[in-house]
C-alpha cells in the first residue's frame, strides 16, 4: 500500500496553483501532478564509489533483507530501495555512516550525470552545501584533479565538510563567498576552470513532495528576487569559465522566470552555445519552454530539459548544458 502524505497543492496559493497548470499539458496532467505530490519521495540512494563498488554495495544492502533496485543501466551507482524501513533507517545504518552511500533525490543526481567531471579536470562548484553533488563530482573524478566547493553560508559550510568527510572526498578545497565573488577573484588570479556546475539557490517549487510548505509560501517577489541572483552567478561563471569549457545550470525549480528566462538571457548575450543533453531513455524529460506569459525566449532554450514528479516519481529539475566558445568582453 503507498503511503501518503497530506495533499499539499489543496493549500496552496491560487496563483501558484493556476502557474503550474499553465506549465503543463492538460487537465489530466495536472492532476497526475496533483496526485503524486501526495505520495512521499521514494528511498534513493547514490553508491560512493570512492569506498565501495556498486555490487558490493548492493551485496551488503540485501543480506539485510532490503530490496534494491538500480533503475539506470548505464549508472549502476543510483539505487532505489524498496523496502518499507523504519523511520530513519536509511541514514543510521552503518553503511551511510561509514560513507559507502549519499542519501540523494533521482533528479538531483541529474545535473552531475550531465556535468560528466574526469580525472584531473579542475572543476568549481559555486553552491555546493550539503554535498550531495559535491560528493558525487568528487567520486566521478576518482578523487583526481581539483574540485573547489563554495557556500555562501558558514553554517552550511560545517554540513558540506561533514558530508565531504565521510565519504573520503580528498581532492576538494572548501571556499565561503557569495558565489559572483568567488568568481571574479579566480578570474583575477588568472584560474579558469574546465567545468563549472551551478547548482543555484531557487524558490524550490520542484520539491514540494519533500517540502509540502512550498506552495503556500510561493512568492513572485521572492521568484524576482532569486532571478536576479541566478542571472549574477550564471554570468560570473561564465566570464571565469575556461573557452571551450562546460557550465551546467540547474534549479530544483519550475518557474520560469528562474529557468528558461536565465539561459534566454545568456544565449543572447555571452559567446555561448547550448549542449543537447543525453540521459536513459527510461528517464522522461520535456523539453524547455519558448514563451511563459508576455515572455518569449531563445528557441534554442528547447534544448534544455525539465523533470516533473509525475513523470518519473521523483522530485522536480531544470537543468541548461552549456559551452564557452570564446573569451567574454566587458558583461
Amino acid at each position: 500500500m503507498v503511503k501518503r502524505i497530506d495533499d499539499p497543492m489543496s493549500k496552496a496559493k491560487p496563483e501558484f496553483t493556476e502557474r503550474i497548470k499553465a506549465l503543463l499539458k492538460d487537465e489530466e496532467d495536472f492532476m497526475e501532478f496533483c496526485e503524486i505530490c501526495k505520495i512521499p519521495p521514494q528511498d534513493t540512494i547514490r553508491c560512493n564509489t570512492i569506498k565501495i563498488s556498486p555490487e558490493e554495495l548492493k551485496e551488503k544492502l540485501e543480506k539485510k533483507s532490503w530490496i534494491i533496485e538500480q533503475p539506470f543501466e548505464e549508472y549502476p551507482e543510483i539505487m532505489i530501495v524498496k523496502s518499507k524501513l523504519l523511520p530513519g533507517e536509511l541514514g543510521k545504518s552503518i553503511e551511510h555512516i561509514l560513507g559507502y552511500y549519499y542519501i540523494q533525490e533521482i533528479s538531483s543526481m541529474i545535473p552531475v550525470l550531465i556535468l560528466n567531471p574526469n580525472e584531473n579536470e579542475f572543476i568549481l562548484d559555486l553552491a555546493a552545501s550539503p554535498g550531495s553533488k559535491t560528493t558525487q563530482i568528487g567520486a566521478k573524478m576518482k578523487n583526481k584533479g581539483s574540485l573547489i566547493a563554495n557556500d555562501v553560508s558558514i553554517g552550511r559550510i560545517g554540513i558540506l565538510s561533514t558530508n565531504l568527510q565521510r565519504c573520503g572526498v580528498t581532492n576538494v578545497i572548501i571556499t565561503q563567498h557569495p558565489a559572483e565573488n568567488l568568481c571574479k577573484r579566480l578570474e583575477g588570479l588568472k584560474f579558469r576552470p574546465d567545468k563549472i556546475l551551478a547548482d543555484v539557490p531557487c524558490s524550490g517549487e520542484g520539491t514540494i513532495r519533500s517540502s509540502q510548505r512550498t506552495p503556500q509560501t510561493f512568492s513572485e517577489n521572492l521568484i524576482k528576487k532569486l532571478s536576479s541572483t541566478q542571472k549574477s552567478i550564471a554570468r560570473n561563471a561564465l566570464k571565469v569559465l575556461k573557452v571551450g569549457g562546460e557550465l551546467v545550470y540547474s534549479t530544483c525549480t519550475h518557474a520560469p522566470e528562474e529557468n528558461e528566462a536565465i539561459i534566454s538571457y545568456l544565449l543572447e548575450n555571452f559567446p555561448i552555445e547550448i549542449q543537447k543533453i543525453n540521459l536513459p531513455k527510461n528517464l522522461k524529460t520535456r523539453p524547455g519552454i519558448t514563451e511563459w506569459k508576455s515572455e518569449k525566449y531563445n528557441e534554442e532554450v528547447k534544448k534544455c530539459v525539465r523533470i516533473y514528479p509525475q513523470d518519473n516519481d521523483t522530485e522536480g529539475f531544470f537543468i541548461a548544458h552549456l559551452k564557452k566558445l570564446k573569451e567574454v568582453e566587458g558583461k
